[in-house]
């Protein structure tokens, strides 16, 4: 694979952004990284594990010359960064993200983005529940997906650009606009989430099972929420508050749809929940022909760094 950037400024070097210098490092798609990180602890640990080839006190710093830069910052404070940046941009670089909520980034970050320089916001679907520099792995995209958001008015070579960068550190690319993305991830990620956070609660509350039990007896299903759960309380947080209208309109039909099945247990309703089950059990398949995971009884995690 290619160059396809001479510099890249990583702004933020936790999990994403430290798996993107692995991968990026590894294809040889950037002719240098340049990371930035608010802890002196984080940068250094950055540089001992190769994430990047060097690093800077500041974020201005970090994105001088660069032709791509990435914000990998929760999303309350990337409207903050990029007005921190903005005049140290250089013409014609692109500025993208991998916040996890786009139509909050574009309202954040757009209005900072100077005339010259290309806004083309992304997402990678890829993830694990640890965070932090010592946690990113250079295959953490591998057939992963990677959404990039394009308006009318985004440049197109952006685009490719930034879409062939994916593509080497191996992902899966489709490009959507922001109302869309949101409502998508609302379904896929936001909501389960949420559901899996107050899942954890519940057993955290219920006094009559105690905490020795939930870690001896958890079946599969409980462990899956527990690492679901914890995930970044700070990505998360913010995830909530900036995808607000899409979260809560699916919340309202995942609460719609366990009254429907609170209703069919209570009334010893046999076939609904068969076949509500046997609908549900072909999404699964669905996402195991995609690739997306595997039908293992660890589902995949076994040989994956998690």
């Amino acid at each position: 694979m290619s160059q396809i950037y001479a510099r890249v400024a990583l702004i933020g070097l936790g999990l994403i952004a430290g798996s993107m210098g692995l991968a990026m490092r590894r294809a040889g798609l950037a002719g240098e990284i340049v990371g930035t990180a608010r802890s002196a602890e984080t940068r250094a640990v950055a540089l001992e594990r190769g994430l990047v080839d060097r690093v800077t006190e500041t974020a201005a710093e970090a994105v001088a010359g660069a032709d791509l830069v990435v914000l990998a910052v929760p999303v309350g404070v990337m409207g903050e960064l990029a007005a921190e940046i903005a005049d140290h941009l250089a013409p014609g670089a692109t500025v993208t993200d991998v916040g996890s909520v786009k139509q909050a980034v574009v309202a954040a970050v757009g209005p900072h983005v100077p005339e010259g320089v290309h806004f083309v916001p992304g997402h990678p679907l890829a993830g694990t529940e640890h965070s932090g520099p010592h946690s990113g792995f250079a295959e953490l995209f591998r057939n992963r997906f990677t959404l990039l958001i394009a308006e009318d008015d985004t440049d197109p070579s952006a685009v490719d650009r930034l879409t062939r960068l994916w593509q080497g550190m191996g992902a899966n690319v489709e490009v959507m606009d922001a109302p869309h993305h949101d409502l998508v991830l609302a379904v896929t990620s936001h909501t389960p989430h949420l559901i899996a956070y107050t899942m954890v609660g519940v057993a955290d509350d219920m006094r009559r099972v105690t905490d020795q039990e939930v870690i001896k007896y958890s079946a599969a299903g409980f462990r899956d929420f527990t690492r679901i759960a914890a995930s970044d309380p700070t990505m998360w947080r913010d995830v909530f508050l900036t995808n607000k209208e899409a979260t809560l309109e699916i919340l309202g039909r995942f609460t719609e749809e366990l009254f429907a099945l609170q209703r069919a247990i209570r009334t010893g309703d046999g076939s609904h929940l068969f076949d509500y089950f046997t609908r549900t059990r072909a999404i699964r398949r669905g996402i195991i022909e995609a690739g997306q995971d595997t039908d293992a009884p660890d589902f995949g995690r076994g040989g994956a760094k998690t």
